[in-house]
């Protein structure tokens, strides 16, 4: 289908179907390879579903318009969470799962723009997509383009100066176009967030910066859908941000219930087990 506005307001059970998809998808793709960061794209799928069904302006069949709105993503790793948003938007076809992180694949392991198309920007060095976003959203308002940036972040990366460089920029030049969103899982590579950098109070902190800040259960999608609706709609000629408090591994009830990390661990065996608890909650 080709969107070459937003795509309107679905029902909550509409989006409900769409986050379930990614959530299947990336769990087949982390079977091909027997592994992924599969814990974020389960906890992630509700964001990225109110981002490309609700809130974004694209056209699947020419993800170069110039009228579309760029989703960045700074964390490369998560690339498993958006490849399966990109197939379930039509951008990317639903038979390269099966090639994910494989030779010649434009769907590797890690992010990279000139693989795969819809992915806006090489992520992986984390503290850089802020940046680059806000160079992206100055661009577009110099070129009197409407479109917004969004930019998907982790909470590591608020420990990373060049992010705090980025968000005193981008209020410097009121860049009302720009949406960040933080992913809030409390996790990291050294351990929980909070515990590794004094993060918080998150919300406070970005709006002290000058920013239109709201934080929400990222797995709530009445909640999401209200969110994204006041940031693009905000008058007020500043950046916004979304932090998404989400939980790890969700929809895979024995994978949530574990000690989670960083990285979620999956077994052979369990790959099928956690698409047969996906299953047993599927909307109707």
């Amino acid at each position: 289908m080709t969107q070459q506005d937003r795509p309107g307001v679905l029902s909550n059970t509409s989006l409900e179907r769409r986050a379930w998809n990614i959530r299947r998808k990336a769990l087949l793709m982390g079977e091909v390879q027997g592994q992924g960061y599969i814990g974020q794209a389960l906890g992630v799928a509700d964001v990225l579903a109110t981002s490309y069904f609700h809130a974004m302006r694209y056209r699947a069949d020419d993800p170069e318009w110039e009228g579309r709105d760029r989703f960045y993503l700074s964390i490369g790793h998560y690339a498993i969470a958006l490849y399966s948003a990109l197939v379930e938007a039509g951008i990317l076809p639903e038979d390269e799962l099966e090639t994910y992180g494989m030779d010649d694949s434009r769907m590797p392991m890690s992010g990279m723009a000139s693989y795969t198309p819809g992915m806006e920007i090489t992520g992986g060095s984390l503290g850089q997509g802020l940046g680059i976003a806000v160079g992206a959203a100055l661009g577009l308002k110099r070129k009197k383009n409407p479109a917004f940036v969004y930019n998907l972040m982790s909470d590591g990366e608020l420990g990373e100066g060049s992010t705090w460089e980025a968000v005193m920029s981008a209020v410097q030049w009121k860049l009302d176009n720009l949406i960040c969103i933080v992913d809030f899982n409390n996790q990291q590579a050294d351990g929980p967030t909070r515990d590794a950098l004094a993060v918080g109070p998150e919300a406070p902190k970005w709006a002290a910066f000058g920013w239109h800040a709201q934080q929400v259960d990222g797995n709530d999608l009445e909640a999401l859908v209200a969110a994204f609706d006041t940031a693009r709609a905000l008058p007020e000629p500043k950046p916004r941000v979304i932090i998404c408090n989400t939980t790890m591994c969700k929809g895979v009830d024995f994978l949530e219930a574990r000690e989670i990390t960083h990285f979620v661990r999956v077994e052979p065996g369990e790959w099928a087990q956690a698409l047969e608890k996906l299953e047993e909650g599927k909307p109707q």
